[in-house]
């Protein structure tokens, strides 16, 4: 190539220098797209935030918990029916106990015997007490009716006094105008002596009559005074005697109290010496033999002989849940369970993809945190859910479990997190609503 065609050939601008190459644009764009799209995505995408807890398998009735069998009595292991893991009955003997006194038994029925005869007296004392109130009532009764008889015959006497004074006095007043008239007969001649002086006879007889009626009458009086404070006297005299009589009454009442009270202990006392065999309380399995196992063991009543885990389908989670999320749990929630020793893959933003874990619902939640800030939530299965069968879910497996409260978007749990803010509540009142009533009526949710 010549000189004159090289010239010919233009230099390279600045521009055309630093332009960026038809690979750098596409790749530009691919990032920008990129970025929309995960805007979009974070923007769109559904989260499901929860609280976290963990726990145990438990129980949900208390009488289907752990049990511990304690000694009813002191004494000593005679025998034991059964080992660790067995499976019992309710009923089954457990551990057959004997007292250390062998005679025991005897000596207490005939404490029990001497005490039903102290009772039994005490009975018949209160009996015969009650009798006799009835018959000092009706004496009481009989006493007060003969003395107000006799009162009334007072009454009468007095009354009959008073008209014998009446009649005596009306008798002397005729006397005194008869002795007045043959007066003044006598002294105009008409008369004799003889009449005069028999005419002052009969008003001395009548002035006697008077006085007699008057004596009459003041006798009756004092009589009737008599026989009302008699009456008195009678009435006082029952009403002491019964209160005597209901005093030794209610004295022997407390003593029939006393011997009854007695008896039921004495009663409580044999029958917890008699009650010599430990039996299970239900169906279960022995979980723990506490005493050494070996007979001639010495008990005392309340030491924990054996535990006993008893049989049971209705299961439950308690889950102990951080205080920071406990106020945003309300009974009702839902919440995803899984078992230690079940393999399982969970999301806890898409519960529905999650594999291995199991569906439940809050039950309760405690009212007092456990000292260190953790608060227990119960967490029952979901109607028409199945958890795993007892055989693999036995009491205390360990549990990790997601109680689900608010639905916000991908991008808002980002910016949640590395803020450091708690989740946000449940924003489904309506449906837990729904939910709840029909877990209530036994319906699907």
């Amino acid at each position: 190539m010549s000189s004159g065609q090289l010239e010919d050939v233009p230099a390279p601008t600045a521009m055309d220098l630093v332009r960026p190459s038809n690979s750098s644009r596409v790749l530009a764009r691919l990032l920008v797209a990129a970025l929309a799209l995960i805007a979009v995505v974070l923007l769109l995408t559904p989260w499901q935030q929860s609280a976290p807890g963990a726990g145990r398998v438990v129980a949900y009735a208390p009488d289907e918990r752990r049990q511990n069998l304690e000694a009813p009595i002191d004494g000593r292991v005679l025998r034991w029916f059964v080992r660790e893991g067995s499976l019992v009955e309710q009923g089954d003997p457990i551990v057959g106990l004997t007292d250390n006194d062998p005679e025991i038994l005897v000596r207490l029925r005939a404490e029990r015997d001497a005490f039903t005869e102290r009772l039994n007296a005490a009975k018949a004392r209160a009996w015969s007490l009650e009798s006799r109130i009835d018959a000092l009532e009706a004496s009481r009764i009989s006493g007060i009716a003969a003395a107000e008889s006799r009162i009334r015959m007072a009454n009468q006497r007095v009354i009959a006094s008073d008209q014998a004074l009446a009649l005596a006095v009306a008798t002397l007043n005729a006397a005194k105008l008869n002795i007045e008239r043959q007066t003044s007969l006598a002294e105009e001649g008409l008369t004799s002596t003889r009449q005069l002086e028999l005419t002052e006879l009969e008003a001395t007889r009548a002035q006697t009559e008077v006085e007699r009626a008057r004596v009459a009458l003041v006798a009756a009086q004092s009589e009737q005074v008599a026989l009302t404070s008699d009456r008195k006297k009678i009435e006082n005299d029952a009403s002491a005697s019964i209160n005597d009589a209901r005093a030794a009454q209610a004295a022997a009442e407390a003593e029939v109290a006393s011997a009854s009270a007695e008896l039921s202990r004495m009663e409580v006392r044999l029958a917890r010496q008699s009650a010599q065999s430990v039996r299970a309380p239900r169906d279960g399995t022995v979980f723990r033999i506490v005493a050494n196992g070996h007979a001639g063991e010495i008990v005392k009543a309340g030491d924990v002989l054996a535990v006993l885990v008893p049989d049971t389908n209705d299961r439950a989670v308690e889950l102990w849940v951080s205080g920071n999320d406990m106020p945003l749990v309300s009974e009702g929630a839902r919440a995803r369970i899984q078992f230690e020793g079940w393999p399982a893959v969970q999301f806890t933003g898409w519960p529905s993809a999650a594999v291995g874990t199991f569906p439940g619902r809050v039950k309760f939640i405690d009212a007092h945190d456990d000292g260190a800030g953790q608060f227990r939530v119960v967490v029952v299965p979901e109607a028409g859910a199945a958890w795993p069968s007892a055989s693999y879910l036995r009491q205390g497996v360990r549990t990790q479990g997601w109680i689900q409260l608010g639905r916000v978007s991908l991008g808002y749990e980002l910016w949640r997190q590395f803020n450091g803010f708690p989740p946000s509540p449940s924003n489904e009142p309506e449906l837990r609503k729904r939910d709840t009533k029909a877990d209530a009526t036994g319906g699907d949710t």
